[in-house]
């Protein structure tokens, strides 16, 4: 058995080479550097959150992914030598100290004893076993208990113990059964029997086994393993009482305490460093096989497998290694020697798949197993390229070509470095292409012939598409080179192309160094793909294709599959998180389903369809740990959040626990009811200034490296209320106190305006009043005038009898006019009795010369008034200048009142001769009566608003008439559908 120890210890001796990666591909550190600044480390837990939690000499910490918090002294922590951590189901984190200092973390404040009296009930000589139970923790001493301490809710509980009367030091209590009530016991001293004790009965059961001296007990759920030296005996318990022994295992290394993870995974750490790990698990019912070791520099304290498999360790002195499931399986199932090199080329045959390094040496992978081929010690001159067809490898060095046969195992060099090769590629059948410093040459490697195509020019790839030509790539250009002719032509300018393929028929897929892959034909570029169509970056190493519609390409970020459907295509990108040893590939090739991608951290080997039946999306959300407004933090998010300026700064602290993305975490946010525009940021504190109040949502998703996305937001509301004067009342009081102040203020604007205006009115008004009664004064003594003329002709004629009856008509007259000439409206009654009375005396005056008729349409009240003495001149005029001069008929007028379309039409009418335009214009400008009556009109139109519109129609131009027709509209300005003024 030592021999197979010592054989062991030979096979993974590879592993001692270097502390961080050396030991597994995708195995990493976390130290003080990554702000883990403890120098010991004890037991690891995760809690309901999925936070890591790390018992250290130098406090608490809590590992999100991406930072450590620590809790230490001046958080609260009476001893800062933290052994572990429990959450219980409350959300509470209990804090197991050394020298009985517990304590626990509520709402992100440690609670100790000193602030809670309870935990000072608690007391241990010695670290004591701990259960732990939903809500509740169960503590009591290995060595001969008294008691169990219960604590829950903050309250501390004691269970008294009695196991025996006489107390042996040397009890040894290993398992408590808080569901059967039951603790095992035995005496380290004395071989007899386990016993079982019943908390509440205080009866004790004997059981079926007895532990052998110096025997340590590990259990997990109804299996106990049992490590004495260098054996574990593994034990299923049935029935409370029966132990049954599923098998026993041996080694000769010196195991220092077992571990028995959540998958039921065995864990031997030991004590000279370094941990075994079997394949099978508690729940395999085969035989455990021999177990992998690895980290063998370090003493293991804890080992802990979280929710996604991951697997961290505690390390005594060198912090805590993760790794992912992925990558222990791989090591597990496939560990293959001195697969930790910097891989700078790859190819593949049937013989196997050929890695080349960044030094003169090589190797051949073949069923599991990394042959080593070295061409020269300690060089460091790295590989360019590797071609393979058959039996035949040519491996391309900075320096040399060296051609290889892998069944004869001979070396031929083919170049002693008088230029440096560039690439090393397929030709014709027996023959490959060199690209070199010095040109590009045909090599066939049956007769070691080197033939140059093209010299004196650097090339870096080539590509045969035809018998005769081919493609050939310049540090910037890429050619069409007849190989016949020597002539080249240039197809591509400005593409330094370092790799190129054929996928089908006349279609071509090459790697550029700055312009990602580059689709073409003999004749056209038919697409480019870059990193804004989604490949990790647009730097290309290499290509290797799957089949004519499905190639990957190798870059410095990882790899990337892409499909091309149709015009569309379908990329799928693969890093570090997805199996890969480093995201630095050199190149890959495929093997049926298998990818080999040769890394800056050795060789990856991985399924395509495991890697195509990833989740798309990271199956976590993000921890919202707490939010800040203002002054006040707020742990329970769930809880009503609120804040009021002008403490209105927010701050989120979030966690987004993805492990496997070792830290390259950001946050897509957005703030509802304030914004709809996502952001992100690659800080856990979210800080937002001066938010406005108002109800917002905050939502977040977590992004994980590589790009994937939480599968949904976490989202958190919170409210910034007002102060009073940021109300929606006291706004909309302010708008009205503005709006009336406002309002006011205007008015108070127009009402000066219009009494302003109403001062010039008033003004002009008294000027047209004054006008007007001018015009009265005037029409007066034109009217009398005119009857004196009257009575002086009857007076001429001796016609006494007709004087006095004219002048007693004339008396009449006169006190109408002057009784009317002071006023400024009169109806329409009186204006008809004004009218006849005038009329009668001129028919007097004239003899029975006309008559006169005057009517009134139905459609007119007779109370409504008009401008007094208005119509009396034109009636005048009729007389005068109508019938006084007819011979051959006698006179007529006819004075009519009717309402039409809103307006008042009173028409003179004579059946006089009629006048032209000559003798229209003197009617309106040449009668002294109807000018006073026209400045009426205008003085009207001022001072009341009334539009008296006059219209004269000649109606002898009408065959069936004669004489004058004139008409008076009268029309309120303000409302058109009244009466005029009454």
């Amino acid at each position: 058995m030592k021999n197979l120890s010592v054989s062991l210890i030979n096979i993974y001796f590879f592993l001692l080479s270097s502390i961080f990666y050396a030991q597994i591909p995708g195995l990493v550190n976390y130290s003080e550097e990554e702000g883990l600044n403890s120098s010991y480390t004890y037991t690891l837990s995760q809690d309901m959150n999925g936070f890591i939690w790390v018992g250290s000499d130098n406090g608490l910490f809590r590992f999100d992914g991406k930072e450590f918090k620590q809790y230490n002294k001046k958080n609260g922590l009476k001893n800062i030598e933290v052994l572990s951590s429990h959450q219980l189901s409350n959300g509470e984190i209990f804090i197991v100290s050394f020298l009985n200092d517990f304590a626990y973390l509520k709402d992100g404040i440690i609670v100790n004893s000193d602030v809670n009296k309870e935990l000072k009930k608690i007391h241990f000589e010695h670290n004591p076993s701990v259960y732990i139970h939903q809500d509740a923790i169960y503590m009591y001493a290995t060595g001969d208990p008294k008691n169990i301490y219960m604590y829950r809710n903050g309250k501390v509980h004691t269970i008294p113990i009695s196991i025996s009367n006489s107390r042996s030091p040397d009890m040894y209590t290993f398992s408590f059964d808080l569901s059967n009530h039951l603790l095992y016991f035995s005496d380290k001293n004395i071989k007899k029997n386990i016993e079982a004790y019943d908390i509440i009965t205080k009866k004790k059961t004997s059981c079926n086994i007895s532990l052998e001296k110096y025997t340590m007990v590990y259990r997990k759920d109804d299996y106990y393993i049992f490590k004495n030296k260098g054996k574990i005996d593994i034990y299923k318990l049935y029935n409370k009482f029966t132990f049954k022994k599923i098998q026993t295992y041996f080694t000769n290394e010196k195991i220092q305490h077992v571990l028995v993870d959540n998958n039921y995974g065995i864990w031997l750490c030991l004590e000279d460093g370094g941990v075994l790990h079997f394949k099978q698990t508690l729940l395999d019912n085969r035989k455990l096989s021999d177990p992998i070791k690895f980290l063998d520099k370090y003493v293991i304290n804890s080992i802990l497998v979280d929710r996604d498999n991951n697997i961290w360790f505690s390390t005594q002195n060198n912090g805590i290694y993760f790794i992912t499931e992925r990558f222990l399986k791989s090591y597990m199932h496939l560990p293959i020697k001195n697969n930790s090199s910097y891989i700078t080329a790859i190819a593949k045959n049937d013989s196997g798949v050929f890695l080349g390094y960044n030094e003169a040496k090589s190797g051949i992978y073949n069923a599991n197993i990394i042959k080593d081929i070295t061409f020269e010690e300690n060089r460091k001159i790295e590989h360019k390229a590797i071609f393979s067809e058959g039996n035949t490898v040519i491996f391309g060095l900075s320096r040399s070509i060296i051609q290889y046969n892998t069944t004869t195992h001979q070396k031929y060099i083919l170049n002693s470095g008088d230029y440096n090769p560039k690439n090393v590629l397929p030709y014709t059948r027996g023959s490959a292409l060199i690209c070199s410093s010095a040109g590009l040459a045909a090599y066939n490697y049956s007769t070691h012939r080197y033939s140059p195509i093209l010299q004196q020019e650097r090339i870096y790839t080539a590509l045969l598409y035809d018998s005769d030509s081919l493609f050939a790539g310049s540090f910037k250009d890429l050619y069409k080179l007849d190989v016949k002719t020597k002539k080249k032509t240039l197809f591509l300018e400005g593409y330094y192309f370092t790799d190129i393929k054929k996928l089908k028929h006349n279609v071509y897929v090459g790697a550029t160094n700055l312009n990602g892959i580059i689709l073409f034909s003999n004749n056209k570029v038919l697409k480019t793909i870059a990193q804004s169509n989604g490949l990790l970056t647009s730097q290309i190493k290499k290509i290797e294709v799957e089949n004519e519609n499905v190639f990957w390409a190798s870059t410095n970020s990882g790899v990337s599959r892409i499909e091309i459907r149709g015009t569309d295509l379908k990329i799928n990108n693969f890093t570090q998180t997805d199996g890969l040893p480093s995201n630095v590939v050199a190149g890959c090739v495929i093997k049926g389903d298998t990818l080999f991608a040769g890394t800056s951290k050795g060789l990856g080997i991985l399924s395509i369809r495991d890697l195509l039946s990833q989740q798309k999306f990271i199956n976590k959300r993000v921890i919202i740990n707490s939010v800040t407004i203002g002054n006040r933090e707020f742990f329970n998010v769930k809880q009503k959040l609120t804040g009021q300026t002008p403490n209105n700064n927010i701050i989120f602290n979030l966690s987004f626990p993805d492990y496997a993305s070792q830290g390259k975490i950001s946050y897509k946010y957005k703030i509802e009811g304030l914004n709809n525009h996502w952001e992100t940021s690659s800080s856990p504190k979210i800080i937002l200034n001066a938010i406005p109040p108002g109800v917002y949502t905050f939502k977040v998703f977590g992004i994980g490296y590589n790009g994937k996305q939480s599968y949904a937001s976490s989202d958190v509301s919170f409210e910034i209320e007002p102060k009073f004067w940021q109300t929606w009342w006291f706004k909309f009081l302010m708008i009205i106190l503005g709006a009336s102040v406002l309002c006011i203020l205007i008015t108070l604007y127009f009402q000066k305006k219009r009494n302003k205006k109403l001062e010039t009115l008033y003004y002009e008004k008294k000027i047209a009043e004054l006008e007007l009664q001018a015009i009265k004064a005037q029409i007066n003594p034109h009217f009398i005038y005119n009857c004196l003329n009257s009575i002086q002709f009857l007076l001429y004629k001796k016609d006494y009898a007709e004087t006095e009856n004219y002048l007693d008509v004339f008396s009449q007259m006169i006190r109408k006019t002057l009784h009317y000439s002071e006023k400024t409206f009169m109806p329409i009654q009186e204006e008809i009795e004004y009218l006849s009375l005038y009329l009668n005396m001129e028919k007097l005056r004239l003899k029975e010369q006309f008559d006169y008729s005057i009517h009134v349409s139905e459609t007119v009240d007779k109370s409504w008034t008009i401008p007094s003495l208005l119509i009396q001149p034109f009636v005048e005029n009729a007389i005068k200048h109508g019938i006084s001069k007819l011979s051959d008929r006698k006179g007529e007028i006819d004075i009519r009142f009717d309402y039409m379309d809103t307006s008042l039409c009173i028409s003179i009418e004579d059946n006089g001769n009629g006048i032209n335009n000559k003798d229209q214009t003197s009617i309106k400008s040449g009668s002294f009566g109807v000018k006073l009556s026209q400045k009426r009109i205008e003085t009207f139109k001022q001072l009341f608003e009334t539009n008296i519109t006059l219209v004269i129609n000649n109606l002898s131009e009408e065959k069936e008439k004669q004489g004058t027709q004139i008409k008076l509209y009268i029309t309120p300005y303000e409302n058109q559908n009244t009466s005029l003024h009454h």
